[in-house]
């Protein structure tokens, strides 16, 4: 699997529909299913990963004990926040509805690939976040990276 990089300013489809970039398209892993799991992000984004990074967390998450009321909510929070889309023949993926109003999606979205994910965002909250980032930008090329640049 390839590293996700860059940002692209796509389509939405009336029906829903993204055409992923050529460019985060090539750096999926070969799957014969053409499945993708797409969930809510923590920010107002959605984020779409293929089976080898959910199965890191899904193991973990399976591990917690059933036995522990949090632990209980937390898994059913968690995986009803994700849904398998299936990428057609023309590289479209079909968002639902819900996941099209919890990131504020219409008409157009910025899809940025994150390394090991993709992320799809509203235009405008996206540039809002990048303005923030851009300000904190060195603090944390030296806190993360420990280096300037």
């Amino acid at each position: 699997m390839g590293i996700f990089t860059g940002d692209y300013v796509c389509k939405l489809d009336v029906k829903g529909r993204l055409v992923l970039p050529a460019k985060l398209k090539a750096a999926l892993p070969e799957n014969p299913s053409n499945e993708l799991y797409l969930r809510k992000g923590i920010e107002q984004c959605l984020i779409l990963r293929t089976i080898l990074e959910v199965k890191k967390e899904y193991s973990k998450l399976m591990s917690l004990d059933s036995t522990d009321e949090e632990a209980r909510s937390f898994q059913r929070a968690y995986f009803r926040r994700e849904v398998i889309v299936e990428m057609d023949s023309a590289g479209r993926i079909l968002i639902p509805k819900f996941l099209i109003a919890y990131a504020q999606l219409d008409g157009e979205a910025t899809v940025s690939g994150i390394g090991d994910r993709i992320e799809i965002w509203n235009p405008s909250i996206l540039q809002e976040l990048d303005e923030e980032a851009d300000k904190k930008y060195n603090v944390w090329n030296k806190r993360f990276l420990k280096k300037d640049d």
